[in-house]
């Protein structure tokens, strides 16, 4: 069979392939399943990868309870409210040491200025994103109404919780963010 270029009678042959140039390859049914099914697979092994990221690291819990949480709220309202109604000033200051730990000094007077003394100090560094890291301070009275402590922390953000209190009865308690650089 011939081929005639001027009448357009090449129908039946393929056509001539250029030096270079490959032969296009086919779109058949098994290459589209086996398109989607890999297309799926990476969509599923993604989401599998960051299900199981997520729930590795976060630990997903803020209280232990919250029905107690909720039972304690009341209790709380009235704490806070006999707090302000004492107008203690307590100031705290955070100063970065070296090596990691941080020192911590708080200064408590009461409504008239003058230092409060005979009470107990508890300060506590956690962290806001994750209960398990939060670091306790050994906190100590050096002064009447000065109290002083230090601990290893490193940099962040953190919540400083200081609660005061006098025979086991707690009488303040302050959460306040500080940074640690």
């Amino acid at each position: 069979m011939s081929r005639d270029l001027f009448t357009g009678d090449n129908a039946e042959l393929p056509p001539p392939l250029l030096p270079g140039k490959k032969p296009e390859r086919e779109l058949t049914g098994w290459m589209v399943f086996s398109l989607i099914v890999a297309f799926f697979a990476v969509i599923i092994g993604v989401n599998a990868f960051m299900a199981h990221e997520a729930l590795s690291t976060f630990r997903g819990v803020d209280t232990d309870s919250s029905y107690r949480a909720g039972q304690l709220f009341e209790h709380e309202v009235a704490m806070a409210k006999a707090q302000d109604g004492q107008h203690w000033q307590v100031e705290a200051r955070v100063t970065p040491a070296a090596g990691g730990s941080a020192v911590l000094d708080i200064a408590v007077r009461d409504a008239a200025g003058a230092p409060l003394a005979g009470l107990t100090a508890t300060a506590v560094f956690a962290r806001p994103t994750d209960r398990g890291l939060d670091r306790s301070m050994a906190v100590s009275e050096d002064a009447p109404g000065h109290f002083h402590g230090s601990a290893d922390i490193s940099a962040g953000q953190w919540d400083l919780i200081i609660e005061l209190s006098r025979q086991d009865q707690r009488l303040f308690r302050s959460k306040n963010r500080v940074v640690i650089r």
